[in-house]
C-alpha cells in the first residue's frame, strides 16, 4: 500500500519530506504516575489508553519487516507502566536494536516497580530522563511536590547501577524543559552547569543533557491559552526559527506510532490528530505498512513545527545545532 500525505495548507512552515527511517517511536499508553505543567500529552495518573498485546505483537512484526529501523524509542505517559512493557524491551533488544526509555525517573520509586532499574541495565536500556531543572524549587513547581526528591532517589538508584558512568555502556541522558513560554538555554552550557550542581550537591553522574522546548499543544498550549501567552509564544518560536534546523529535524527519520498503532511524522502531531493517511484518507496502522514504504513521503507540518526549529532546534536528541542563548539556568522562563 502507498500512503498519501495530505498536507495542512494553513501554515507557512516549510515543507518536509522523510528519509531513510531509523528510529521507531511507540507511545505505549498516556498513563502516567505525574500530571507535569509542560507536558504535550496531558498524561496523567487518571489516563486509561494502553497499547495493547496485539499492537505490541504488530510493532514487533513492523521490525521485523523493517531492517532499516536500529533504535526503538519507548515513550508514554510512563511507559514502563504498560504490562508489556518488558516484553516489548526484550524482544527489540534480541534483534540487536537500540532501546531508548523515556524515564520520568520517579517511577524508578513507584510500588511494584523496585527491580525497574536492574532491568533496564541488564538489557541495556538507554535512559533519557526528564529532569527539568536542577533546582528543587523549579522541578516541584512543573511535576508537583516531592518529584524532586524521587528523581534524584532515582538517578542515583542508576548510578548504582553504572549508568552515566564512563566505560559502563548504560547511557544516562537527562532532559531539560523551560519553565514557561521561553526557548531553552544554550544545551552545551547548561549540561555543564547540569553536571557541576549535581555533582558536587548529589553525587549524580550523567551522560548529556538535552534542551527541549515546550510545544504548545495539550496541557502546555492550554496553560499559555489561559495565561494569555499563547500568540506571544507562537511569534517567539516563529522568529527564532532557522532554516539550517530543517536537516536535522527528527521527523525526517522517524516515524511515531501511537497506544491503537495509528502512524504519525511525530509524537506532536500524534497528539493534534494529524495521522499518516492512505490514498482513501484512512489512518495507516502500523500494521499497514514498513519503514521502506514510508520512505520519501511528504511530511504533515503545521505551525506547531516552528518548535523544532526555533534557535538551536529541538528533537528528541536534544538540540540540532550549537547556538547563542540564555544564560545557563535552569531557572529561565
Amino acid at each position: 500500500m502507498h500512503a498519501t500525505i495530505h498536507l495542512l495548507t494553513n501554515t507557512d512552515f516549510p515543507r518536509l519530506t522523510r528519509r531513510v527511517i531509523n528510529t521507531l517511536q511507540l507511545n505505549l499508553g498516556y498513563r502516567c504516575n505525574q500530571s507535569c505543567v509542560h507536558c504535550h500529552v496531558n498524561a496523567g495518573p487518571n489516563r486509561k489508553e494502553e497499547m495493547t498485546t496485539e499492537t505490541i505483537d504488530a510493532a514487533i512484526e513492523f521490525l521485523a519487516a523493517s531492517p532499516e529501523i536500529a533504535t526503538v524509542d519507548l515513550t508514554g505517559g510512563a511507559p514502563e507502566l504498560n504490562r508489556h512493557f518488558r516484553r516489548l524491551v526484550i524482544a527489540a533488544r534480541a534483534r540487536g536494536l537500540r532501546v531508548i526509555d523515556r524515564c520520568n525517573l520517579t517511577i524508578l520509586e513507584e510500588p511494584g516497580q523496585e527491580d525497574l532499574a536492574a532491568f533496564l541495565a541488564a538489557h541495556g536500556v538507554e535512559v533519557v530522563a526528564s529532569m527539568p531543572c536542577y533546582l528543587e524549587e523549579n522541578v516541584e513547581k512543573q511535576r508537583g511536590k516531592g518529584t524532586f526528591g524521587a528523581s534524584i532517589k532515582g538517578l542515583r538508584r542508576l548510578n548504582a547501577l553504572g549508568y552515566g558512568r564512563v566505560d559502563s555502556g548504560l547511557v544516562l541522558n537527562l532532559v531539560y524543559n523551560p519553565q514557561g513560554a521561553s526557548l531553552p538555554p544554550a544545551q552545551a552550557a547548561l549540561e555543564i552547569a547540569y553536571k557541576r550542581h549535581l555533582g558536587e550537591q548529589y553525587g549524580i553522574v550523567f551522560n548529556e543533557l538535552f534542551t527541549l522546548a515546550n510545544m504548545p499543544i495539550q496541557r502546555f498550549g492550554s496553560m499559555l491559552i489561559s495565561k494569555g501567552q499563547f500568540n506571544a509564544y507562537m511569534t517567539t518560536l516563529r522568529e527564532a526559527h532557522r532554516d539550517g534546523n530543517l536537516d536535522t529535524v527528527m521527523c525526517r527519520s522517524l516515524v511515531s506510532v501511537d497506544w491503537q498503532g495509528y502512524i504519525y511524522d511525530c509524537d506532536f502531531n500524534q497528539q493534534l490528530g494529524l495521522a499518516l493517511t492512505d490514498e482513501n484518507h484512512s489512518r495507516l496502522h502500523i500494521t499497514d505498512v514498513t519503514a521502506a514504504l514510508l520512505e520519501g513521503l511528504p511530511i504533515r507540518v503545521a505551525d506547531h513545527c516552528y518548535g523544532c526549529t526555533a534557535g538551536q532546534g529541538s528533537s528528541c536528541g536534544g538540540a540540532l545545532e550549537s547556538a547563542t542563548a540564555p544564560a545557563p539556568s535552569c531557572s529561565n522562563g
